[in-house]
């Protein structure tokens, strides 16, 4: 296993490289010049402009800056702000977990209504059960998640105990804020997740080991949940890992339509105002966590099946 791990691992730093090297080429590409922003766009002296330059290293080739940045990275220094003349880290560290609660409850919801409706939906496959968990998931899939969270404020919004603001004094309001938006951003992962269990599920209960099963007496609840569905989970992690990473990249979204300060609202600030090191440094932690995303699932499928070590 610690073989399989160090392979995966070598495969993904130079992704890591190649993308840190094109996320810093493609902000570096924008028609805004860092100066401007760091001097808010004012008349300012040649020697105003020339130290604002020393302290940003704007003076430096592009290469050093690049590898000034990602060493920088390593020890945990991400720079300073343009606009705010902050710590980018410090910054990031503040709205973490907003970001982090958002995804993580939106994976929890989704995953723990998704697989048991999936494999509902196969063990009662062409039932009026089945039926209709595949028509919410059909309807859930084919909504996008900006439209959601609209009719989601617009209905939501005037029934108390619902909060779309406020702080996070406390545990409570971190719930209670959170919640309705990690909801909405679960959405797409739920019907997704559901449709490829109950689709997996279904190919694994017509397989001869099934019919073997059956055929010695052996209970339906265990050849469901002992056999078959561990079968049927692999294909099953594949899109939850997916969905995982595309909820990293929506929360963007949800973030901005419910005013919630994580990542997402950041890097869309920093997007506006031509904020560099923000929008570098945020788009390669959600690249970070992305790939260690896969590694994890790759782990997961060396554990469930031993087969895909070798």
């Amino acid at each position: 296993m610690v073989r399989y791990i160090g392979k995966r691992l070598l495969q993904i730093i130079p992704i890591f490289f190649v993308v840190s090297v094109l996320i810093f080429a493609l902000v570096r590409m924008s028609p805004t010049e860092p100066i401007t922003v760091i001097l808010g766009g004012k008349q300012s002296t040649q020697a105003a402009v020339q130290a604002a330059q020393e302290k940003f290293h704007l003076n430096e080739p592009i290469v050093k800056q690049y590898f000034r940045w990602m060493i920088g990275m390593f020890h945990g220094d991400f720079g300073q702000s343009y606009k705010f003349q902050q710590s980018v880290g410090s910054m990031i560290t503040e709205r973490i977990p907003v970001t982090l609660g958002l995804v993580g409850f939106s994976s929890i919801i989704g995953i723990a209504i998704a697989i048991p409706a999936g494999v509902l939906c196969a063990v009662k496959k062409n039932t009026w059960v089945d039926r209709i968990i595949s028509i919410i998931t059909i309807v859930l899939v084919s909504c996008p998640v900006f439209l959601v969270c609209i009719l989601m404020i617009l209905f939501l919004a005037q029934m108390p105990g619902v909060n779309f603001t406020g702080t996070y004094t406390n545990v409570h309001e971190y719930l209670e804020r959170i919640l309705l938006p990690s909801v909405a951003l679960s959405f797409g992962m739920l019907a997704l997740v559901s449709r490829v269990t109950r689709t997996s599920m279904i190919k694994e209960l017509k397989s001869k080991y099934v019919e073997t099963a059956e055929a010695k007496g052996i209970s339906k609840k265990q050849i469901i949940f002992k056999h078959a569905f561990k079968n049927a989970i692999i294909p099953v992690i594949t899109v939850m890992s997916i969905q995982i990473g595309a909820m990293v990249v929506g929360s963007v979204l949800v973030e901005n339509v419910f005013a919630l300060p994580g990542l997402g609202s950041l890097l869309i600030n920093a997007i506006n105002t031509s904020d560099y090191p923000i929008v570098q440094s945020v788009m390669l932690l959600l690249v970070a966590v992305f790939l260690i995303l896969n590694l994890i699932v790759d782990i997961i499928y060396a554990i469930i099946d031993p087969r895909i070590r070798y």
